[in-house]
């Protein structure tokens, strides 16, 4: 994609968090209502042992169902709420057989890292900086309930692009729109400036969003808000199959709220 079209990957992303404590996506909860709410089942309880110095006053006075051990939430895994995006295999595309391979941080740091210090890039990721500034980024991902996967593009068996497939009717992003059960959101960014502007981007965006909807039954939109001003990564969208259905005022960017719907996949 051309050096515009470099933002059509790098627009896509996260924009600079004015109030992390608040619009972090990992630190939304998953309470019973909210399960039942969208139609998921609510977190089974599991027990686990009673640290041996625990305190009385650590723990809640409803000790659980057993003595000696606390009642705790489990924790839903990527399976659960996303089905698994590292098993949904390779797909041909015009540019080459392309894959999502979920990250592992002691693997692709590094060069995850340089992308985001890519100054295309940085506009609007606003990663740049040590290894540690992208670590913080994905470890609550990684370390998190699963509903938020990032992944690396891997086209041709090179990476080449970075991927975070989520969902978005349990994101931050669902207070600014009318969300529905299961929407899955995408955000992106092309890691080299080879694969900028011959409309790879487009064509993965593409091939990604066919991915969820055919491995996601439950979900009828995938969503996507790019930076408003980035006319090339929205241009790239509606190239896609996506359709533009609003100004959406963020937290730190006026963005295009772009949906492709699973009704209109065989029209767009």
């Amino acid at each position: 994609m051309a050096p515009a079209d470099a933002h059509t990957g790098t627009g896509t992303g996260p924009a600079p968090e004015a109030d992390k404590a608040t619009e972090d996506t990992l630190d939304l909860p998953l309470f019973e209502e909210v399960h039942m709410l969208f139609g998921e089942d609510a977190p089974a309880t599991a027990t686990r042992p009673k640290p041996p110095n625990a305190s009385a006053s650590s723990e809640s006075d409803d000790a659980g169902p057993a003595a000696g051990t606390q009642a705790i939430m489990s924790r839903p895994t990527a399976s659960d709420l996303l089905d698994h995006p590292g098993d949904w295999g390779p797909v041909t595309t015009q540019a080459g057989v392309f894959q999502l391979v979920p990250v592992r941080l002691e693997r692709d740091l590094a060069v995850i890292s340089r992308w985001m210090n890519d100054p295309a890039v940085a506009a609007f990721w606003a990663l740049a900086g040590s290894e540690s500034v992208t670590a913080d980024h994905l470890r609550p991902q990684l370390d998190g309930d699963g509903r938020s996967v990032p992944c690396l593009g891997v086209l041709a068996g090179v990476p080449m692009s970075y991927w975070e497939i989520y969902r978005a009717d349990l994101d931050p992003l669902a207070r600014h729109y009318p969300a529905r059960p299961h929407d899955t959101g995408i955000h992106l960014l092309i890691g080299g400036v080879n694969n900028r502007g011959r409309g790879v981007g487009t064509t993965l965006l593409r091939a990604v969003s066919d991915l969820v909807l055919d491995n996601r039954p439950l979900c009828a939109r995938v969503v996507a808000e790019p930076d408003l001003r980035n006319t090339p990564s929205v241009s790239a969208f509606l190239s896609a199959g996506f359709r533009f259905s609003a100004e959406v005022e963020l937290p730190d960017k006026r963005a295009a709220l772009m949906i492709r719907d699973r009704t209109h996949r065989a029209q767009l």
